[in-house]
């Protein structure tokens, strides 16, 4: 039997992931950090956080994982000790990640439909203390998947490798955990977004309404409604945010819950549901690439600011050059 093609397919999409993946967060979180794309200094401080969080799980999994199985399967990285702390990792960044998105869409949600709370709730001191509180509980959420593993084998006294204990299979307080952590990550997240975006839609529509109404139009003339405008840019930034988050990590809860429900687990390379469970994994680290993609199409100050970086460099080289 050759190669199976999916297995081919993780050789290419991991590379090529990293290779997109780390430029464009370290991009946005230069340029987000310099706080000059007219966003708010709580919302800059919230997608610096989750561009940092989705450069983590970039980290984590696609390379200290992925490709590390993959073409380094002898490195130190594989001694238990040290390849257990990677899946710690991998686990916490991707929860710090999903849940500062929906610290996002919440924030976005009391700024829009909480008027008297926006004032309290909606600054930089806020997003700064939750940002610490999710990275802290999630560190700490997290950190029994270290005891989940074991040896593979033992070379002179030195553990290699990680495979799941025995006891994780059969233990009522692993199957507990690991159902516990699946709810908490991405479940209640996945429906919370949605839940939030909903009432945010519902709000808006309203108010627009009331506006349009309240304002009319003067001599059959239409004034530009600049708060409205204003508005509309948060919007597209929220809904390009969580929307691109809902569809790349579907394909991904509604894989869990069918396992949940059914036990169908992977039996071999060549197994449709192997098949279907690496797609939903690919769909799911994309999504910790696309954020700085959704700035630029859709945050005119952070194109002119992406352009300054790209320039700084050919400036400065022409300036060294130049006699």
């Amino acid at each position: 039997m050759g190669y199976p093609l999916i297995l081919q397919v993780e050789d290419i999409y991991y590379p090529v992931l990293v290779a997109v993946g780390v430029p464009v967060n370290l991009v946005a979180i230069v340029i987000l950090s310099r706080g000059k794309c007219g966003l708010s200094k709580c919302i800059s401080r919230c997608v610096v956080g989750m561009a940092c969080a989705d450069l983590l799980v970039i980290i984590s999994d696609p390379i200290l994982r992925q490709i590390r199985l993959i073409y380094f399967p002898y490195s130190f990285l594989n001694i238990t000790p040290i390849c257990s702390l990677i899946e710690v990792m991998i686990f916490s960044s991707t929860m710090v990640s999903v849940w500062l998105t929906v610290a996002f869409t919440f924030d976005r949600f009391v700024a829009i439909c909480c008027e008297k709370l926006k004032t309290k709730y909606c600054t930089e001191r806020t997003a700064a203390a939750i940002i610490g509180t999710v990275s802290v509980l999630s560190c700490f959420e997290c950190a029994p998947w270290y005891f989940t593993t074991a040896p593979y084998y033992i070379i002179d006294n030195v553990p290699w490798g990680c495979q799941l204990k025995p006891s994780y299979y059969t233990s009522i307080a692993w199957t507990a955990f690991v159902l516990f952590h699946c709810i908490l990550t991405p479940c209640i997240p996945f429906f919370l977004i949605l839940l939030l975006n909903v009432l945010t839609v519902r709000r808006i529509l309203a108010a627009s309404r009331v506006r349009r109404e309240l304002r009319g139009c003067s001599n059959g003339e239409n004034h530009k409604d600049i708060e409205m405008l204003n508005r509309r840019k948060s919007i597209t930034l929220l809904f390009s945010i969580t929307g691109s988050f809902i569809l790349l990590w579907t394909t991904q809860v509604v894989f869990y819950i069918y396992q949940r429900i059914t036990h169908n687990y992977p039996s071999s390379f060549t197994d449709p549901l192997y098949t279907t469970e690496s797609v939903a994994g690919f769909l799911q680290l994309l999504s910790s690439c696309t954020n700085t993609c959704i700035y630029v199409l859709t945050q005119t100050k952070f194109r002119e600011e992406l352009q300054n970086v790209v320039k700084y460099p050919i400036n400065l080289i022409l300036r060294l050059v130049k006699p």
